[in-house]
C-alpha cells in the first residue's frame, strides 16, 4: 500500500488488517496490544511535569499530573475520536483510564520498582504478539514496514476487532466490506512477491 491520508479509517484499517488476518494471532494480540500501551504508561509518569498546574484539587489523593504520560494518553485519544466519533471516544476513555492506573500503579510502585514490572510485562507482551506473527500469521508484524502507524493503529485495531466480534459494529455501513476486499488485495499481492522471491 502506499501512503495513507492521517484520518483514513479503513485505509489504516486494512493496512494492520493484512499482518493480523489469522484468528489466533488477532486474539493475541487483542490480549497483549492493551497492556503494552498501559505498561508504556507507567514508564511515562516518570518523566518530568509539562506544567506546574495540577489536574485534580488539592487534598485528594490521585497522583495525576500533566506530563508525558498524559500528553501520550491524549494524542491517542484525540486520534482515535477523529477516526470515528462512536469507537474513538470509547478508545479515548480506555486511553485516559490507563492513565489513570498507570499513574495508580506507578506511584505506588516508585521508580526502582516500576521499570523492572513495566520490563517483564513488555518482554512478556511483545513475546507473545511474535510468536503470533511466526507461528500463526506467518508475516512479519506491521512495524516492520510502517513503525509509525503500526504504534498508533494497534489498540484502535484490536477496539475495532472487539467491537465487530461482539457487537457487529462498524463505523459506517459497508466498511468491513471494503476493508475485507482491501485486506485479501494486500495478502495476495504480499503472498505474489514472497513466491517470486523464492523461485
Amino acid at each position: 500500500m502506499g501512503q495513507i491520508g492521517l484520518l483514513d479509517l479503513e485505509r489504516h484499517f486494512a493496512f494492520y488488517g493484512a499482518y493480523h488476518s489469522n484468528p489466533v494471532n488477532i486474539l493475541i494480540h487483542m490480549i497483549f496490544v492493551w497492556p503494552i500501551f498501559f505498561t508504556s504508561l507507567i514508564l511515562f509518569y516518570f518523566t518530568p511535569p509539562l506544567l506546574s498546574i495540577p489536574i485534580i484539587p488539592a487534598g485528594f489523593a490521585l497522583p495525576l499530573v500533566f506530563n508525558f504520560g498524559f500528553l501520550f494518553a491524549s494524542a491517542y485519544a484525540a486520534f482515535y475520536v477523529c477516526l470515528d466519533k462512536k469507537a474513538g471516544a470509547l478508545g479515548a476513555l480506555i486511553c485516559f483510564g490507563c492513565w489513570v492506573g498507570a499513574s495508580l500503579i506507578a506511584s505506588h510502585l516508585g521508580y526502582s520498582l516500576a521499570w523492572k514490572v513495566v520490563l517483564a510485562a513488555q518482554l512478556f507482551c511483545w513475546t507473545g504478539q511474535f510468536i503470533g506473527h511466526g507461528v500463526f500469521e506467518k508475516r512479519a508484524p506491521a512495524l516492520l514496514d510502517n513503525l509509525v502507524q503500526a504504534f498508533l493503529m494497534a489498540p484502535f485495531f484490536v477496539l475495532l476487532e472487539a467491537l465487530q466480534s461482539f457487537f457487529h459494529y462498524e463505523p459506517y455501513p459497508g466498511f468491513h466490506a471494503r476493508v475485507d476486499a482491501a485486506i485479501q488485495a494486500d495478502i495476495k499481492e504480499w503472498q505474489a512477491k514472497k513466491q517470486k522471491k523464492t523461485t
